[in-house]
């Protein structure tokens, strides 16, 4: 009789999963209210502790390899769509960042995220031009991300957020305007980690914002900067320290908060989740490909300091052995074959005096 139970709970735990959620949640408040009807208060005790557990069971969603964060997506992008006035719910999200060392190996990332789920097949990512210049390298990215052969093959997102300030969502959305594309831009500022929103340059509905803004809240403030909104989404934090610190914080503070019925309305903190996840993985994506030209960059700077290599035989041995460390590993034999004894002898050399130097 257990294990028949177990199997029934195990099937509807499966199904629960699988996302038919409204159907076994009707059917298991079908059955307490029966149970309490016939005065069986502890099965329908268990029966209601089994409602909860799916519930909250559907607050836990996977984000990535092996990743769970205690988020509704499914809130978190309804509420979103809420928040910014949007006509649909964002199915595609696009995230954006810009990575450098003082204008070198500038890079863009593009991170998508695809109902709520980041889609790394999706992800892109851009050299831009060599220059320590935020506002202009955004504007770059976004120029290019929205031609028109890149939205045929890309897709349409429907909303992008840009990691930076003003001025960084100011290129954004003048990029998007020279491109003839509609879709909504918004942008998180670095220092205070909270959502900037151009007034008319959004593309968005921000009646509701400006109903916040008039409304005393302890989850969510608005105030006007000029021609934008800024969203604080956590109020009770401030000064962000490192990369989405407060994001986090506010995750931490506000989980056990229970809202007023003026705020049931809206939940700030499932939306904060979504943003920390997209920032960091814009952030993460375009630092590790700044990372692997850097690499790169230090790998051919090795290479020309070699009498006799030419910039047409580098090429041909970094595409052939892909690193320096590679190239001085290989075999005479190897070496031969691509480029010849003479110049393999000069590799040869170099790399001899490379573990000379080192020793």
């Amino acid at each position: 009789m257990v294990r028949t139970l177990y199997k029934a709970s195990l099937r509807k735990l499966i199904s629960y999963i699988k996302g038919n959620r409204k159907a076994i949640a009707v059917e298991l408040e079908r059955d307490m209210k029966t149970a309490a009807g016939l005065h069986d208060f502890e099965r329908a005790a268990s029966l209601r502790n089994k409602l909860r557990a799916m519930q909250e069971l559907q607050r836990r969603v996977m984000f990535g390899d092996k990743e769970f964060l205690d988020i509704s997506k499914d809130k978190a992008l309804a509420d979103l769509a809420k928040l910014l006035g949007l006509k649909d719910i964002p199915v595609r999200i696009e995230g954006y960042d810009i990575s450098h060392m003082s204008g070198q190996q500038v890079v863009a990332s593009m991170v998508v995220f695809t109902n709520g789920v980041s889609d790394r097949a999706e992800y892109r990512k851009f050299k831009v031009s060599e220059k320590n210049d935020d506002t202009g390298n955004i504007y770059q990215t976004i120029f290019r991300r929205l031609s028109e052969r890149h939205l045929k093959s890309w897709g349409r997102p429907d909303l992008l957020l840009i990691d930076g300030g003003k001025g960084q969502l100011a290129a954004a959305i003048r990029a998007r305007d020279e491109r003839g594309v509609a879709v909504p831009i918004i942008s998180i500022a670095k220092r205070e980690e909270e959502l900037l929103v151009h007034k008319t340059g959004s593309q968005i509905d921000t009646a509701f914002i400006e109903q916040i803004r008039s409304q005393l809240r302890t989850d969510i403030m608005v105030h006007e900067d000029g021609d934008v909104y800024v969203v604080n989404l956590h109020p009770d934090q401030r000064n962000a320290g490192s990369h989405s610190k407060n994001l986090r914080a506010s995750m931490e503070s506000t989980r056990h908060e229970r809202p007023t019925a003026a705020e049931n309305t809206l939940a700030a903190t499932d939306i904060v989740k979504l943003f920390q996840r997209i920032r960091d993985e814009s952030h993460r994506f375009a630092v590790s490909y700044h990372t692997a030209l850097k690499r790169q960059q230090q790998t051919k700077n090795q290479l020309e300091e070699i009498p006799g290599i030419g910039p047409k035989t580098r090429a041909k041995l970094l595409k052939k052995f892909g690193s320096i460390k590679k190239i001085f590993e290989a075999s005479d034999e190897d070496l031969e074959v691509e480029i010849g004894r003479q110049k393999t002898q000069l590799i040869k050399q170099a790399s001899e005096n490379i573990n000379i130097n080192r020793q």
